[in-house]
């Protein structure tokens, strides 16, 4: 199948939806499944059998190599009503062109466009009685793919299974976070995936951060591997830092080039900010706070969206950001993407794909 090939996608409708058991208004992240999923087979170098099932348990063999050697990616994304019914799903496109960039790191076959943009919109449409409508929430889309060849032996899969399924979410962080400085533990190393959307990059955030949590803090902030000394991301989301007039987020193969990330830079750009993606150093954050040269410090990603950061720990030594109701930036960027998700502004940019 090429990137471009048209093809026909099965739909098997559920013989019972589980939307009336739903609650809108509380709504917990990543809980509560939508009624269908889009699975897709890759064997023997084709995809094949792409189709829309009700959601449902997998049968997998013990062997499974993704169980054993961890080929396993995924994306995130998500999904908006509008107010008059308007299906849009927020530059979906990045998200396909990033998982597989992922995938040709892993050594995984690419998804083509017509699996992965056609099977999502499908997807959507036959589950768009699941996107909430409630401002501040959205249906969470989460495509992911992993290693299926039942033989145990150190090499890439013959066979893949990549899956898209949905839930309705509310906010991820429903209050400003805060994070601690990791000096010990490493992320993701010069060489590494840290790039990419892999599974395992989080499985092994999973331990500092708890203990992060142990110590009062919400979040990690990630230093490089070689020396601890330079800033790169949150355990869940991108960070992005405001300098005096400079908009600064780090930058680098080590770390996830987040599409809310992409977006929140262009437009800081296009509205006349300085914006910069470069190395930042723990000890210029530390000082820019102490100065109260740095004003606005957030994290930023599909699932937190934008989350204030409050306070950031390092060292033994707490460091407090400014107020949030004073952060024109990342307000200002906030109240944009609200507007432009949910159809209350005009789409200049055609970052809205509408599902019709």
């Amino acid at each position: 199948m090429s990137a471009t090939e048209q093809i026909s996608i099965r739909v098997e409708p559920t013989k019972q939806s589980r939307l009336s058991q739903v609650d809108f208004n509380n709504l917990k992240f990543g809980q509560i499944m939508s009624d269908h999923m889009l699975v897709a087979n890759y064997d023997k170098g084709q995809w094949t059998d792409v189709a829309i099932v009700p959601y449902g348990d997998l049968t997998l063999s013990p062997s499974m190599s993704a169980l054993h050697y961890g080929q396993a990616i995924f994306e995130g994304i998500k999904g908006y009503k509008f107010a008059d019914g308007t299906v849009s799903i927020f530059r979906p496109d990045k998200n396909w062109e990033r998982f597989n960039k992922s995938a040709d790191r892993l050594q995984m076959p690419e998804v083509p466009e017509a699996i992965f943009m056609d099977g999502l919109k499908k997807l959507l449409d036959v589950d768009r009685n699941w996107i909430p409508s409630i401002e501040g929430t959205a249906l969470y889309i989460r495509p992911f793919m992993f290693a299926t060849e039942a033989a145990l032996g150190v090499h890439p899969s013959v066979s893949y299974k990549f899956i898209i399924i949905t839930c309705p979410v509310g906010a991820y962080y429903s209050k400003p976070i805060s994070l601690k400085v990791e000096t010990h533990y490493t992320r993701a190393a010069e060489g590494g995936v840290g790039f990419s959307k892999n599974a395992g990059n989080y499985a092994l955030s999973l331990y500092p951060t708890q203990l992060a949590n142990n110590e009062g803090y919400d979040q990690i902030m990630w230093t490089d591997a070689n020396e601890h000394k330079y800033i790169e991301e949150a355990g869940t989301a991108n960070l992005i830092f405001r300098i005096g007039d400079t908009i600064i987020t780090p930058h680098g193969d080590t770390i996830l080039h987040g599409v809310t990330r992409r977006t929140i830079m262009e437009l800081a750009s296009e509205w006349g900010y300085k914006a910069e993606q470069r190395k930042v150093s723990v000890q210029e954050l530390i000082e820019g706070i102490k100065a109260g040269t740095v004003t606005e410090a957030f994290a930023a990603g599909t699932a937190a969206t934008i989350t204030h950061i409050d306070r950031i720990g390092f060292e033994g030594e707490d460091y407090t950001l400014p107020p949030v109701e004073g952060r024109e930036f990342s307000l200002k960027v906030l109240a944009y993407l609200n507007d432009l998700r949910y159809g209350k502004s005009e789409d200049t940019h055609g970052w809205n794909l509408i599902v019709k």
